[in-house]
């Protein structure tokens, strides 16, 4: 680390207080594992938290990967203005054919926002947070920021508040944070290091006053680190957003990952670099390129060793509607919303969300049901599965329909989501192409099996020929439960002689995934 990283890591000349280093410690957790982990992260289940923590993270889909496959989010554009310029963003208003953070159809007011909110909650019962991403940053767009959060209050006191932001200006607003109950703040933090900092961020505009380059770069990174410190000392639950850019900050990524961790953060999201030229950005202009599928997945099991790792982001649009991995904004368009009929009901949302939490206990029982079978079995082998899904928990997509592959790693210790892999569906119009079936299956080709609810003799016969093994018996079955079965079916033929297990670590596996859906 360079002598500028280390002086970042200080936060700004004032060493962290013994009370925030016990505090990054546990996490707000009341469990560790090793090496200080928390064993809270994103992929947390009923029983392993705290219920203080479990309550803020049951029903957030960014949160918990649990939480994701039942409950939606929403965000809402009314933030345009933006104090900082990144190398990888380029914002675009008016837009429905591109999905990536920046990117809105619509940009509203305040009042707008809020009377949006009662019309998705009011049509999307499991609906249960409400976020400001943007498009420029929520907190260099304070009054219309924090406008919506309390008129959302107000009408709508159910529903989670969330904001994400690049942190510079977050120091100065955490007591209005915290007093509007906003839980859960994002923080996107691509280094510690300046030097590092000056190829990503050409300018950032602080105290009316324009810098440019490592002086930047430095000014954001203590302003970032001191503003996680204080929201962590509130008790707010922070996750920190990095975007992974090959050769400038891919190593580095585990030095900020120490750095978040030490000043409380709760969950780390390793994102890849979208940098398709069309996107107008300066690194997609200038050829930079994005990271591969096996790339990120393998920067972020470098980190998961010190703190729990998101993994099932979908790096959305700032007016983003819908469970994570859909887009429902175009029924919620601002015309739309005028001729409806919105009648808010408070209780019938509860009422269904209740069904939910009754789901996902039945999903942890058939979970702990098949991890009972696994207990007798002794065995290292480890193998990748992709599942088709629509969400729920559930294995409930045609395989030519899916747009993404969820993929889990199954051992002995039972199903652990590691990752997605977007695609483009093989089936349209109730044809399939060749060219997306080659595609799909060079996505999944490190795994052993994909788990369909249904899927055609074309495309089961060429999974087949690839070693891939397609899996139907189990559909609208809940997917760890299923996956963990199959698991130990697998071993057991193994055991027994019937087939011998080979490993699928192919290095041109998940090139054919596209990196984003954009």
């Amino acid at each position: 680390m360079s002598t500028s990283a280390q002086h970042q890591v200080s936060c700004g000349g004032g060493e962290i207080s013994e009370t925030m280093q016990v505090m990054a410690k546990h996490k707000s957790c009341g469990t560790v594992g090793g090496s200080g982990k928390a064993s809270c992260g994103s992929q947390a289940g009923i029983g392993n938290v705290p219920n203080e923590v479990w309550e803020k993270v049951k029903d957030h889909p960014c949160y918990s990967e649990e939480a994701h496959h039942h409950y939606a989010r929403m965000h809402v554009a009314v933030a345009p203005a933006c104090n900082i310029q990144c190398n990888y963003c380029n914002r675009k208003y008016d837009c429905a054919n591109e999905s990536r953070p920046g990117i809105v159809s619509e940009k509203l007011t305040p009042e707008q926002a809020a009377e949006k909110v009662l019309a998705v909650a009011s049509a999307i019962p499991q609906m249960s947070v409400v976020g400001v991403a943007g498009p420029g940053d929520p907190l260099a767009n304070p009054d219309k920021t924090f406008k919506t959060f309390e008129l959302v209050n107000k009408l709508a006191p159910d529903l989670k508040l969330c904001l994400s932001t690049n942190g510079l200006a977050l120091a100065d607003h955490v007591d209005t944070i915290a007093r509007l109950k906003v839980d859960h703040v994002t923080i996107t933090i691509n280094m510690i290091d300046p030097d590092i900092g000056a190829k990503i961020y050409p300018w950032i505009f602080y105290r009316h006053k324009r810098y440019t380059g490592i002086e930047a770069a430095s000014i954001l990174s203590n302003r970032q680190l001191q503003g996680l410190e204080m929201l962590t000392a509130r008790g707010i639950l922070c996750k920190v957003n990095s975007v992974m850019i090959p050769g400038i900050n891919d190593q580095h990524l585990v030095e900020v990952n120490k750095a978040v961790k030490s000043r409380g953060a709760f969950l780390h999201n390793v994102m890849p670099l979208i940098s398709s030229p069309e996107h107008g950005t300066v690194f997609g202009l200038s050829g930079q390129r994005g990271p591969t599928a096996q790339e990120v997945t393998a920067l972020q099991d470098s980190c998961e060793s010190e703190m729990n790792m998101m993994r099932h982001c979908r790096q959305c649009r700032a007016d983003a509607v819908g469970l994570l991995g859909e887009d429902r904004g175009a029924e919620f368009t601002m015309e739309k919303i005028m001729a409806m009929d919105i009648k808010y009901d408070e209780q019938a949302r509860k009422e269904y969300q209740a069904k939910v939490e009754k789901a996902r206990v039945a999903k942890l029982a058939a979970k702990q049901e098949q991890l009972a079978g696994l207990a007798s079995a002794s065995s290292q082998i480890k193998v990748l599965v992709a599942v088709a899904t629509k969400g729920s928990g559930l294995i409930n997509q045609h395989f030519g329909h899916a747009k993404e592959f969820q993929i889990y790693e199954l051992s002995t210790s039972g199903a652990k989501f590691v990752g997605r892999r977007p695609i483009h569906p093989y089936c349209q119009g109730g044809h399939g192409e060749d060219s997306k079936l080659e595609i799909a299956i060079g996505a999944i080709n490190d795994c052993h099996a994909v788990f369909v609810s249904k899927i055609g003799g074309c495309p089961k016969a060429e999974l087949i020929k690839a070693g891939i093994e397609p899996v139907d018996q189990y559909a609208y079955e809940f997917i760890d439960g299923s996956a963990i079965a199959w698991f130990k079916f697998y071993l057991d033929k193994v055991n027994e002689g019937k087939i011998k297990h080979v490993e699928r670590v192919d290095p041109a596996a998940c090139r054919n995934a596209l990196i984003s859906a954009a």
